[in-house]
């Protein structure tokens, strides 16, 4: 028995105090519940106005010589001098003496082809002389009726005439062919490609050089149907001049251009001065020509000449977008959708629809693009954003306080406690043209529009 009861007493004090406690566990009374306010997010925000918005068009292209010439003499012979300037990369002056080719057979042509001009000249007044005698010796013979042309000797002085023409010529050829010696530069510019050398022999044909003008140079921009609707480009018409764009005192689209240089971007300012005649059947994009004048001269800033082959990215100044709203493309989803907040503070998702879009911006028209004047448009990015769902705007740099948070308008400014933002809301980005020459902006790295 007592070993009974040792081993049934601990085992009734456990199985009591289990009991014991599942009966207080299962008679506590459950607490009140608290119901939790909704989340409600904080967005930076801003109030939208019609604006104005220049339109920045980006492309790029290479920079190539408006005028490009190869040098080919006019005669043979050897190189017996090059210039200085003869050198690829040099510059020179419209006249220049570039290549000098060997004068001596030329000289000795000239000299010969002098001598025979004396010499017609000789036989022609020797034949005009016996055709005087003949006439003379007719009248003396008192013969009766017209000489004829043999009995004058008019023949024979025809072919003196023709021989001294002739003369005259080859002295002429001579001295042509001797000016020919001298390959003499057409314009001011540089020598793009030097093929030749002292001692060469060279025929005509034979390329010398390829140089280029230095006065300006081109670039060609490709340009899409989208991006062409939103640029004025100087256009030509058949008939009426007059009805030409961008005729003398138009200003012309502006164009910067920018190149990584050396770990610096270094710009250059042009403008479109023509457009292509057709579309590129490959690309199906037309080719318009930016110009920059004067490339080689020495710049303040020290940035290099405008190098030919350079690849450039360009902006091009478009057309002026007036009554917009211009939205960071950050606040656009999928460049279609905004999310607009109402005066309770509520999302609501808005379609809208653009009328241009670039890397930055979405623009909008003020008229029908699906937003009012006045609006609060969220800036903050959401990524599940639901119809409804509350929010806590930062409205341009001036965020409320949470107990605040109620409908905008209501309470008068005693309610609605207003403190400055710590970062006020992003505005969209200038699209003014940067001013050239500068050497911080970085070049756009295509022509990527929304």
């Amino acid at each position: 028995m007592k070993v009974l009861a040792k081993i049934l007493l601990p085992l009734l004090v456990l199985g009591g105090a289990g009991w014991l406690t599942w009966w207080l566990i299962a008679s506590k009374p459950e607490p009140p519940q608290q119901k939790r306010p909704p989340a409600v997010t904080r967005v930076e925000a801003t109030r939208i106005r019609p604006t104005h918005y220049d339109v920045i068009l980006e492309t790029r292209g290479v920079v190539q010589p408006r005028t490009e010439t190869s040098l080919l003499p006019e005669v043979s012979g050897r190189i017996e001098e090059i210039s200085s300037n003869f050198r690829e990369g040099s510059f020179f002056e419209a006249g220049d003496l570039l290549v000098r080719i060997d004068r001596l057979n030329y000289e000795t042509a000239l000299t010969i082809a002098e001598s025979n001009l004396a010499q017609a000249r000789t036989a022609l007044a020797e034949e005009e002389a016996r055709a005087d005698q003949a006439l003379e010796n007719w009248k003396r013979l008192g013969k009766t009726g017209e000489p004829g042309d043999l009995a004058l000797r008019k023949p024979q002085v025809a072919e003196m005439q023709a021989r001294l023409k002739a003369a005259e010529a080859e002295v002429v050829k001579a001295k042509r062919d001797l000016e020919r010696t001298e390959i003499l530069a057409p314009y001011a510019g540089r020598v793009l490609e030097q093929n030749v050398d002292i001692g060469q022999y060279v025929t005509p044909g034979t390329q010398l050089a390829k140089v280029y003008a230095i006065d300006f140079v081109e670039i060609r921009l490709p340009l899409n149907n989208r991006q062409l609707a939103f640029v004025d480009l100087p256009e030509l018409y058949r008939g009426n001049v007059a009805d030409s764009i961008n005729q003398p005192g138009t200003p012309a689209p502006e164009v910067l251009l920018s190149a990584d240089l050396g770990g610096q971007t270094m710009n250059w300012k042009g403008r479109i001065v023509r457009a292509e005649g057709a579309i590129d059947e490959r690309t199906r994009q037309l080719f318009v020509v930016a110009q920059v004048d004067n490339p080689y001269q020495r710049r303040d800033d020290g940035a290099p000449p405008l190098k030919i082959g350079l690849f450039t990215d360009a902006l091009i100044r478009g057309k002026t977008l007036e009554n917009v709203f211009v939205i960071p493309r950050s606040a656009a989803r999928a460049g279609e959708e905004v999310i607009v907040i109402s005066p309770d503070n509520k999302i609501e998702r808005r379609a809208v629809k653009p009328i241009w879009s670039d890397r930055d911006n979405v623009i909008v028209s003020a008229e029908k693009g699906g937003l009012e004047p006045g609006e609060v448009l969220c800036l903050t990015p959401l990524a599940y954003p639901a119809n409804g769902a509350p929010v806590l705007p930062t409205i341009d740099g001036i965020a409320p306080s949470i107990e605040a948070s109620g409908p905008r308008g209501k309470g008068g400014p005693e309610k609605a406690k207003e403190k400055p933002s710590e970062s006020a809301a992003p505005k969209p980005p200038t699209t003014e043209l940067p001013k050239a020459p500068v050497t911080s902006v970085t070049p756009k790295e295509s022509t990527k529009e929304g």
